[in-house]
């Protein structure tokens, strides 16, 4: 299908994309397009301004921050994925964005377009989710700060608003007694996952301490599973509880039961893969 019409204008700077995006209420901005692409061509969203963000060269890069890893907003999944940063330091990351679809859209498709699109089914917002990862939102009125436990408010709803940008990424150095894993389950290499977990916690002399578990399309939002948390945490099976809390959609690649069963299958081969690595 043909999108509806709509004006286009390119943003050069991040304060250029505030103020395009003030000038109408339903203007949408364009990252790399693999998400908002399909919802055009499908007239899901007919915005009268499209706002292309994409070559605004200084919002791509990787950088160390400190305790954390920094991600510009339009840095691609390609350079995410082969990172040497990223790859010593937070690997989880790494790994998960060489997953991201096909090498067409890794070379496209960027860290804050995904976050921003606030897909429940969508890889990197889980991952953010369980490493306490933090969101820098640019508007009006300056740059803000968002935890990723508080940033994802709904199915394609995030706590970004219509005038802002997500501008910045970061996410927790990993040290050498973190162990981490991400599985998903889905039909083609490219789909996006039936379910899918992101597992992390520090390793002890007894067990582990610190676990985080995010499920993927198990409910509106990506999810902390804390019961399957908690077990992990005392030394129990997470997988039995991994699915307490949820809310998972019913569609044509599974229903409701189905991805409860994924999620406990999953969440066990998830904590067996960290150990694993």
């Amino acid at each position: 299908m043909i999108p509806a019409p709509f004006d286009y204008e390119v943003a050069e700077s991040v304060d250029e994309a505030v103020s395009l995006l003030g000038e109408r209420e339903d203007a949408k901005l364009l990252a790399g397009g693999h998400s908002l692409l399909p919802l055009l061509r499908l007239r899901a969203i007919r915005p009268s301004l499209l706002v292309d963000m994409g070559r605004i060269e200084e919002l791509s890069y990787v950088r160390d921050a400190g305790k954390s890893i920094a991600i510009g907003a339009l840095t691609r999944h390609h350079d995410v994925a082969t990172a040497p940063l990223l790859q010593e330091h937070n690997p989880l990351v790494s790994h998960v964005a060489g997953l991201i679809g096909d090498p067409q859209v890794r070379h496209r498709g960027t860290m804050g377009g995904s976050l921003a699109h606030g897909d429940p089914a969508s890889d990197l917002p889980a991952v953010l989710l369980a490493l306490g990862g933090e969101i820098d939102i640019t508007g009006t009125n300056g740059v803000r700060t968002v935890g990723a436990s508080d940033f994802f408010t709904g199915v394609f709803q995030t706590a970004a608003g219509a005038n802002e940008v997500v501008t910045e990424v970061r996410v927790p150095k990993l040290t050498g007694d973190h162990v981490w894993s991400y599985l998903k389950f889905h039909r083609r290499a490219q789909d996006w996952a039936t379910v899918a977990v992101a597992a992390v916690a520090k390793r002890t002399n007894g067990g582990v301490s610190d676990a985080a578990i995010a499920l993927v399309n198990m409910g509106a939002t990506p999810l902390r599973a804390a019961a399957a948390e908690a077990a992990w945490n005392a030394g129990g099976d997470p997988g039995a509880v991994a699915d307490e809390g949820t809310e998972p959609p019913s569609d044509t690649n599974g229903s409701a039961d189905f991805r409860r069963h994924l999620a406990r299958v999953i969440v066990n081969r998830a904590v067996a893969d960290a150990f694993a690595r």
